[in-house]
């Protein structure tokens, strides 16, 4: 296994997982243009689905926070922030998270993820999604891994079952979105289930650039 936690400071960017036509790495202080200019573009179709943005959301500070609280999640060992970026010529394409890493008893983490507007329904989760989960279950040795989503989110509830999740259940009010507390359908993955073998087979695992 790789020493994912050396070093200090900013996040890893010599850490990089391959998809068959995407790959994922950590987010970077010089991806901010791109990743602004991409989720400004997808503001109305994100929106729906993702936490109230803040006024500043957008702003070179806003990012840096973000930056400096997702290298204290990956340190802390407890959260893995990653950007999705196109093999063919690099073009940021969205963002892949598993945060609230449980070791002990659960050894469990929850996936969060978003696609920009004009990379939907193309495959790009999917293929990004092989690359986390090969990541939880291989590298960070999860036993397992949870996922939520809107039930009228029909795009990501398809993205969750080709992975090979599993449907769990319903929460009420499980997250606030857009500003409302709504209901989300649980899913969840076991490492030694079919689908999580079916769905990493093929993909390069983590390297070091």
């Amino acid at each position: 296994m790789f020493d994912l936690f050396k070093g200090v400071g900013g996040l890893p960017l010599d850490v990089r997982l391959d998809g068959r036509n995407s790959f994922i790495r950590p987010p970077a202080d010089h991806d901010w243009s791109d990743w602004v200019q991409l989720r400004e573009k997808s503001r109305d179709f994100l929106v729906p689905w993702e936490p109230t943005w803040p006024a500043d959301c957008l702003t070179r500070g806003a990012y840096r926070r973000r930056l400096r609280h997702y290298a204290d999640e990956w340190y802390g060992g407890v959260g893995f922030a990653f950007f999705i970026f196109s093999r063919r010529d690099e073009t940021l394409q969205g963002g892949i998270t598993l945060s609230n890493v449980r070791r002990g008893v659960a050894q469990a983490g929850t996936l969060g993820y978003w696609v920009g507007l004009p990379f939907a329904r193309q495959g790009v989760m999917s293929d990004a999604m092989g690359c986390v989960l090969r990541f939880a279950f291989d590298e960070l040795r999860l036993h397992r891994v949870e996922a939520a989503c809107l039930p009228r989110n029909t795009a990501s509830r398809g993205v969750l079952t080709k992975a090979g999740f599993t449907e769990e259940g319903h929460a009420q009010r499980y997250l606030r979105i857009n500003g409302i507390w709504e209901d989300h359908v649980l899913y969840g993955l076991v490492e030694d289930d079919p689908g999580a073998r079916r769905v990493r087979r093929g993909l390069s695992g983590l390297r070091r650039e």
